[in-house]
């Protein structure tokens, strides 16, 4: 009981904190276009999130004629818990789950949010959806190969798929700093998975009218626009774990946290959309031959270790 009453508090906790970071992008985006972002409700625009949910959620839902009605209810609902589902890997010390085989889950979960997706385009029976659902699909195929690989290039230097084994290491130093090109590709490929700017292309609202996700409004839009910032937090709680030292007892692993937020919100108020074949010949011509190089680099780290072990013992 104490277990799942903890993952309850953390389950909402994670949703406020993505209603504020709504308010924080809207903010941020704001200033860097010279205006105030949302300010009308409540102090400073404080009670913005909340107010915005309430309107998803009351309005009234409307259903295309030509949807396949109950898989096009259900599929939001899927996106959301899926998003939702990956916090069980948040590196609990006590009183949660602490798994083992923590990379190994993470790997599978994610990998679920692509069929959210697709079964979102094609569901609502719309020319737009669909071409949406199609260019997630190979989008996050693509990434995904490369961001397996740099997780296994950490599993071969930890011997463990254990995310609190990252902390343990990373006591006296960070792995991001010998492996700065790993984690630039790490960053750029977590912004393909949750199609993030410039990589946003199952939602590119100048050429598909808002993409996948175009038949949705109300409380399936609100669903589905949860789960996509549930996954950018906990992708960002990740990249903290992974690269810059997962010392979540500290207030500085929070601000680490938050700023690789930012970092997303930056990102998409920087730069502009890439080109869709672009996109693709960089995830395979650019970061799986970095990753497949620094799986090498690995090897060889480790065995040059066990080498230098058994000489000296």
């Amino acid at each position: 009981m104490l277990n799942l009453f903890s993952f309850f508090v953390l389950l909402v906790f994670v949703l406020i904190s993505v209603g504020f970071f709504t308010l924080l992008e809207r903010k941020i985006l704001g200033y860097m276009q010279c205006r105030k972002g949302p300010k009308m409700v409540g102090y400073m625009g404080l009670l913005q999130p909340f107010s915005d949910g309430a309107k998803l959620f009351l309005k009234e839902q409307f259903f295309p004629m030509n949807s396949n009605y109950l898989i096009y209810m259900i599929c939001p609902i899927f996106g959301f818990i899926q998003s939702l589902f990956l916090w069980v890997l948040f590196p609990f010390y006590v009183n949660c789950i602490e798994m083992g085989l923590g990379v190994l889950f993470f790997l599978c979960c994610s990998s679920l949010g692509v069929y959210g997706l697709m079964v979102c385009g094609w569901s609502s029976n719309s020319v737009y959806s669909m071409l949406g659902c199609v260019r997630s699909i190979s989008q996050a195929i693509s990434y995904e190969v490369s961001l397996s690989l740099i997780l296994l290039s950490y599993f071969l230097l930890l011997d463990s798929y254990n995310f609190m084994d990252f902390y343990y290491l990373q006591s006296s130093i960070w792995f991001v700093s010998f492996s700065v090109p790993l984690f630039l590709c790490w960053v750029s490929c977590c912004m393909a998975e949750s199609n993030r700017t410039p990589f946003d292309f199952s939602e590119g609202e100048s050429e598909l009218v808002s993409g996948f996700n175009i038949e949705y409004g109300g409380g399936g839009f609100a669903l589905l626009f949860i789960s996509e910032y549930s996954s950018i937090i906990f992708i960002s709680l990740i990249t903290c774990v992974i690269f810059l030292g997962p010392n979540i007892n500290s207030l500085f692993f929070y601000i680490k946290l938050i700023f690789v937020c930012f970092f997303f919100v930056w990102t998409r108020a920087t730069l502009p959309r890439f080109r869709y074949d672009k996109l693709m010949s960089l995830a395979w011509k650019c970061y799986l031959p970095l990753s497949l190089n620094y799986i090498f680099f690995f090897i060889l780290i480790k065995s040059l270790c066990f080498y230098h072990f058994f000489l000296w013992s």
